[in-house]
């Protein structure tokens, strides 16, 4: 990381050799989509030959594949949302003796500043969670892949946030 940092393109394109098969892998599991994963593994790169000097100085001794997953899981999320806000969600179908879920009021676009009041009144970490499970459609095992924590803490969380936006939007 050091070389990289001086601005090295040897050590870059070795940098490159030895950890793109490895975060190509990686990021498929969490998206089927390779024009996705090529454009995440070309930002990834990108922004770690632009920011080397930081992390060099930043971290004696600490894990530059950490912290190339890191960046990498940042911009996989980027891209969903630049997905999600491209295409057009269709009106969600509902009758009338069974109550929406808060979700799918939101992604019918029902709900405008009520339902970002409700989100305000979340904690950050069921935020968090609600936003990689409905805006990104991840999974409950991606999102805790994302956001480093047990599958179990991101289903309970998922559930809190929606009993909690349920109660709010009611």
């Amino acid at each position: 990381m050091r070389r990289v940092a001086r601005g090295d393109r040897r050590a870059f394109d070795e940098l490159y050799r030895r950890t793109a098969p490895w975060l190509t892998v990686r990021l498929r599991r969490r998206c089927a989509d390779q024009d996705v994963v090529a454009e995440v593994l070309q930002d990834t790169y990108l922004a770690v030959w632009r920011s080397a000097a930081s992390q060099a100085s930043a971290s004696a001794g600490g894990s530059a594949v950490g912290w190339l997953w890191t960046i990498a899981a940042h911009r996989l999320v980027d891209a969903f949302r630049r997905r999600a806000r491209q295409e057009r969600i269709p009106a969600v179908r509902t009758f009338e003796t069974v109550a929406p879920a808060a979700e799918e009021q939101a992604l019918a676009g029902r709900i405008d500043g009520e339902l970002e009041r409700a989100l305000l009144t979340l904690s950050p970490e069921l935020r968090q969670v609600l936003r990689a499970m409905v805006l990104d459609g991840l999974t409950a095992r991606e999102t805790a892949l994302l956001l480093g924590m047990p599958e179990g803490t991101v289903k309970t969380r998922a559930r809190r946030a929606r009993i909690a936006l349920r109660e709010a939007l009611s």
